[in-house]
């Protein structure tokens, strides 16, 4: 299918992984930007659908998004690559951020300059639930379906999951019914601008490649290889350090955790906090919060908060003696990460054939639209949250986040600014405020 060069698409996966603030809702409104409408690898129909099923996962979405294209452009090089090369600077940079904040404690400019990239951050969600928003909330029922989503998540403090499994029966039925209303348009239509988009590489029409079509087969080989790789990987880790060993543990809970993250990584926080902090004792619960404000500020998806996690066990615990703490960390970091990500490359590599065989058919796509508008509901909802963390942290207001974060939204939407300038922007406002207030 793809006449793209392997290596250009690596340098661009690499340069996303670098990039990638803003959660999820961030990450993916910059691949739309990029692969749909700048670059037209791929089709805003085809990149919504394979979204739509990467919110039905366990796991972090936006990285299973950039696997999905990947692999539709490359096969399953093209997807590990894109996954790898998606979380390790990531996990870099966590790792470098963990060391220097245990050997060196608490930094006041670093404080500042997180504090400016929060309300980037609140920008970047609402501006990524407009962008979302306005290409597929198409009609009053679909819109309608989003604001459910909202006041469920928002207001009635519904499980996730329930309101996927709610908005999917709507698309279920409604796609019988009337099935029109959960057609999308398709990545000719005209821009906001009037201007329309030339064909993209992977277009609404293009045939689906040999590799991409689905097989009972195929399915149960990559399954079964994965599953092989987590147990091949969990057994090294036993012989070496017992199975009743830290690396081991770290790897059987990540690995448990990461069949636990519908609804991404705030969703599943408070059981990582519950075996993390209360009964594996790798950190303590001020620790614990620092690393979620590391994870909301640098690149790759918030649920990369477990390099932290395990960065903080493995130091904690010396598991290589007392004289090689950074190595224990950092070792523990990779384990950590390797279970939590290990699923997310099967799903998809595993998955998406048979996802690829479901487009054309309104039936079963459906119930994937209206989750996708859900989705919109649901970005609104964590713009609500990080809002009120950020702006009235303890019920008063904070001007300056205020002030920095309509700036950002101003930025991202009026003017178009870009993601990373816009937080690069919003970092220096908050360290020069940080030595102004003194």
């Amino acid at each position: 299918m793809s006449a793209l060069p392997f290596r250009t698409a690596l340098r661009y996966w690499l340069k996303l992984g670098f990039i990638s603030f803003g959660g999820p809702a961030g990450q993916i409104a910059m691949m739309h930007a990029e692969l749909v409408e700048r670059r037209r690898w791929i089709s805003e129909r085809r990149f919504l659908h394979a979204l739509n099923y990467c919110m039905l996962l366990p796991g972090p979405e936006a990285t299973q998004l950039a696997i999905y294209i990947g692999w539709l452009l490359h096969r399953v090089p093209g997807g590990i690559a894109a996954g790898v090369l998606f979380v390790l600077p990531s996990l870099a940079v966590l790792i470098a951020l963990s060391w220097i904040y245990m050997a060196w404690g608490h930094l006041p400019a670093i404080a500042g300059i997180m504090d400016g990239i929060k309300p980037a951050v609140v920008a970047i969600v609402l501006a990524a639930a407009w962008r979302i928003g306005s290409r597929t909330l198409r009609n009053g029922l679909l819109i309608g379906v989003a604001l459910a989503a909202f006041v469920a998540i928002d207001l009635l403090g519904a499980p996730f999951p329930l309101v996927v499994l709610g908005a999917a029966l709507v698309g279920l039925v409604g796609g019988r019914l009337r099935p029109a209303l959960f057609e999308l348009t398709g990545a000719h239509a005209a821009a906001a601008d009037g201007t329309r988009h030339p064909p993209a590489l992977i277009d609404d029409a293009t045939p689906t490649p040999p590799h991409a079509r689905f097989s009972w087969r195929r399915l149960v080989t990559v399954g079964a290889a994965g599953c092989a790789v987590g147990l091949a990987g969990w057994g090294a880790l036993a012989l070496a350090y017992g199975p009743d060993g830290e690396l081991p543990r770290m790897a059987a809970f990540f690995g448990k955790m990461a069949f636990m993250t519908f609804g991404g990584a705030y969703a599943v926080l408070p059981y990582v906090v519950q075996q993390a902090v209360e009964h594996y004792h790798w950190l303590d619960a001020n620790q614990m919060i620092d690393g979620l404000a590391l994870g909301e500020t640098t690149p790759g998806p918030l649920i990369m908060i477990v390099a932290f996690v395990g960065f903080l066990g493995g130091w904690t615990h010396m598991l290589f003696g007392p004289g090689a703490r950074f190595l224990a960390g950092a070792a523990a970091a990779g384990v950590a990460t390797l279970f939590t990500f290990l699923p997310s490359f099967v799903f998809i590599l595993a998955g998406g054939p048979f996802v690829e065989s479901t487009r054309g058919d309104v039936r079963l796509t459906a119930p994937l639209t209206a989750i996708s508008a859900a989705v919109v509901g649901v970005i609104a909802s964590l713009a609500v949250f990080f809002g009120a963390h950020v702006f009235l942290p303890h019920g008063a207001p904070r001007w300056d986040a205020i002030a920095i974060g309509t700036a950002a939204a101003v930025a991202l939407l009026r003017y178009k600014t870009g993601t990373i300038k816009t937080i690069l922007a919003c970092a220096l406002a908050g360290l020069l405020l940080s030595y102004w207030h003194g």
